[in-house]
């Protein structure tokens, strides 16, 4: 069974995204929760359950209409977290999560569903491959910190 996240108190909701970012702590995590959950028309956020109800994944996807790397329209659902337990991948869950979402962005006039990984994480990169994303670009971010004092 898979439930929409639409308030913070979402059974499962907070421990599956702990597991997925443990950097960040509560406080962080419900704040951004909460701001989801006051934009649905933007965010969407769904929980997958067992038989007996225990959480084991989840997924949250975001309507981007600014650049998205590799895709050419506008506005573009992007998958900004996805989580499956251990003991529950291989399952399918992942698949139905993204199916979930995948209705969703078709539902708010999206026709491309984009996604990034990290470069080195190659056990993502298997994952959006087999739920059917196609690589796009690689590209690495730099930074330089700039002095208060530049004239």
């Amino acid at each position: 069974m898979i439930e929409r996240c639409t308030t913070v108190a979402h059974a499962g909701w907070l421990p599956l995204r702990t597991a997925l970012w443990p950097h960040a702590n509560a406080s962080e995590h419900r704040s951004e929760m909460e701001l989801f959950c006051t934009r649905l028309d933007r965010f969407a956020q769904f929980v997958a359950y067992d038989e007996s109800r225990q959480p084991i994944g989840m997924i949250e996807v975001a309507l981007r209409s600014d650049y998205v790397n590799g895709t050419s329209s506008s506005p573009v659902a992007f998958l900004e977290g996805i989580y499956v337990i251990p003991a529950a991948r291989g399952r399918g869950v992942a698949r139905n999560l993204v199916g979930c979402a995948e209705q969703w962005a078709v539902l708010a006039g999206c026709s491309e569903f984009a996604s990034d990984a990290q470069l080195d994480n190659a056990a993502s990169h298997a994952m959006h491959r087999a739920l059917g994303f196609s690589e796009t670009e690689r590209v690495v971010y730099f930074r330089k910190p700039l002095q208060d004092n530049v004239t």
